[in-house]
């Protein structure tokens, strides 16, 4: 009977991970990230198959691997870029000290609850800083500038905003990948108090505050038709008003929903009913 190959300790080493091996992981989360969410794990599946290559490579030990897959198979839900990306590399480096203990016999610092509530305890604050900067922020200002090729008529117009927005995300996604990878669970406190990436926010915040004033400036026209003769000579209250502030009604308008939205929430289908009802009114009446 021919003897059964034994595995020995070496053969459980773990191979080291490479900048190469990050990327695949990135690029493999980032390409199906939605694609199979479900409602019991969410986008569980998708964070799964984006580490599997990294995964191989750690646990030469079909049961430690097995135990790995299943971990992260269990319900996780985040933001693609920031919290995709960050958790990626800090789950690597986690996983890659977890292997090296088990290869090694050594006792676990890292533990399978440890991996495990690092995603949970991350995944709801950084999606929330994610959805303020990308889709609150980052893609307006992408759209702010391509309005006026939209307007003239350019297929930039609609090209840009995707092509910008989707080539920025994810180059600094993938640096959040390298970042959580290279500080482990550090790299979440980097993410959330940092300096450099606070200002990041505050400057993205502050352009994207100066993009929508463009914005609404530029694309928000609503003048008075309201005229009235004094002493024979006609006065019009839009000239008035612009001698006055130029651009004051759309001004007005759009400082009246934002006040609104700060009060009653952010409710865009009864905000957009009350400016129509309320601009028909005063339509009707000739002040507009």
């Amino acid at each position: 009977m021919a003897d059964e190959k034994k595995t020995t300790p070496t053969d459980l080493t773990p191979d080291a991970i490479t900048t190469k091996d990050l990327h695949r992981a990135w690029n493999r989360w980032w390409l199906v990230d939605e694609v199979p969410r479900t409602y019991d794990r969410q986008v569980a599946p998708a964070f799964m198959y984006g580490l599997t290559p990294i995964l191989k490579k750690l646990y030469k030990d079909p049961d430690a691997l097995r135990e790995a897959y299943d971990r992260h198979m269990v319900f996780f839900n985040t933001h693609a870029i920031w919290g995709g990306g960050t958790i990626t590399g800090i789950v690597a480096s986690l996983e890659e000290t977890r292997a090296k203990e088990l290869a090694a016999h050594q006792e676990e610092t890292v533990t399978e609850d440890l991996i495990q509530n690092t995603k949970v305890g991350l995944m709801g604050a950084l999606a929330g800083i994610g959805d303020s900067i990308d889709n609150a922020t980052l893609q307006y200002i992408f759209i702010a500038i391509a309005l006026p090729w939209a307007k003239s008529g350019s297929p930039l117009g609609a090209l840009f905003p995707w092509i910008g927005f989707t080539l920025v995300t994810y180059l600094y996604g993938w640096q959040f990948v390298k970042m959580g990878f290279k500080l482990g669970r550090s790299a979440a406190t980097e993410i959330v108090k940092g300096d450099k990436i606070q200002n990041l926010i505050e400057g993205l915040s502050i352009l994207g505050l100066f993009m929508m004033g463009a914005i609404a400036s530029s694309y928000v026209t609503v003048s008075s038709s309201l005229k009235f003769d004094l002493s024979g000579k006609v006065f019009k209250l839009q000239t008035i008003l612009d001698g006055l502030v130029p651009g004051i009604i759309p001004l007005a308008i759009v400082m009246g929903i934002y006040l609104y939205f700060s009060k009653k929430g952010l409710n865009a289908t009864k905000a957009l009913l009350w400016v129509t009802l309320i601009l028909g009114v005063l339509a009707a009446i000739g002040i507009l």
